[in-house]
């Protein structure tokens, strides 16, 4: 976390780096509120535009924001998220299906 100036970094920002996702915003206004949220709390974060699979009878591909931090800040932002309210993405265990609803 970086509390002196966190913002919203281009994927550049994370170099050669696996940046780790940490929450899937299903539409903007969600996406929107996050980003104030973990601006306000210090930390650097990036988000883009990727397809996820939504729909539980109808299942079909949607787009969502998918917002990314640094390895060594993902627990941490996690926390930080989850205090004020907000269910972070989590990896599933090696072999499992990844689910977000």
């Amino acid at each position: 976390m970086n509390r002196g100036g966190a913002v919203r970094r281009d994927a550049e920002y994370f170099g050669d780096r696996e940046a780790e996702l940490i929450y899937i915003a299903k539409r903007l206004a969600e996406a929107r509120a996050l980003e104030g949220l973990l601006t306000s709390g210090g930390i650097d974060y990036a988000v883009e535009p990727d397809e996820y699979l939504g729909g539980l009878i109808f299942r079909r591909v949607r787009i969502g924001a998918f917002f990314y931090v640094l390895p060594e800040a993902a627990a941490q932002a996690r926390r930080f998220m989850e205090g004020r309210g907000y269910r972070p993405y989590r990896p599933p265990p090696d072999g499992a299906t990844a689910r977000r609803d």
